[in-house]
C-alpha cells in the first residue's frame, strides 16, 4: 500500500465510510488490537458504528514507510468524546481494552499501525500505543 492508497483509505475512515474502508481489505480481515478482534465487514461496522456514535476520531500521519508486504504508520489519533464512554459501557461492548473518554474529553494518542499486506489488501493490522499523557 503506497501512500496516495493509504490516503485514500484514511480518507475513507476518517469519513466514516465503513464499506469503502472493507474494501481495502483481504477477507477474512485479521485486525487485532487492544484486545478487540475484528474479522469480517460486519465485525468493523459494529466496532467502528459504536464507538464513533460516542467519539469523533481522526488519524493525523506523522511517519509512513511501506513495501509490497508491509506498510507502517506513526500517527496521532485525536479522539473527542460527545458521549461518555465509561469503563463498563466499554466492557459491556466488548472493548475494554480501550482508555475511558467522558463527553467534552479529548485524548490524543500516539499509535504504531502495521499493516500486513498480501496481495495489494491489508492482510492484517496490529496496533501498539503510548498511554495517554505519555
Amino acid at each position: 500500500m503506497n501512500r496516495a492508497d493509504y490516503d485514500r483509505y484514511l480518507a475513507a475512515f476518517n469519513a466514516k465510510d465503513y464499506d469503502a474502508v472493507c474494501d481495502f481489505y483481504a477477507q477474512p480481515m485479521g485486525m487485532d488490537f487492544f484486545g478487540i478482534a475484528i474479522r469480517s465487514r460486519e465485525d468493523m461496522k459494529r466496532f467502528y458504528g459504536f464507538l464513533h456514535a460516542h467519539v469523533h476520531e481522526s488519524v493525523r500521519v506523522l511517519n509512513f514507510a511501506s513495501s509490497d508486504t508491509l506498510t507502517a504508520v506513526d500517527a496521532i489519533v485525536r479522539i473527542e468524546a460527545y458521549r461518555d464512554l465509561t469503563p463498563e459501557i466499554l466492557e459491556a461492548n466488548g472493548c475494554g481494552g480501550l482508555f475511558p473518554i467522558m463527553a467534552g474529553q479529548v485524548q490524543e494518542l500516539r499509535q504504531f499501525i502495521f499493516y500486513t499486506i498480501t496481495g495489494g489488501k491489508i492482510a492484517k493490522v496490529e496496533c501498539a500505543m503510548l498511554p495517554p499523557g505519555a
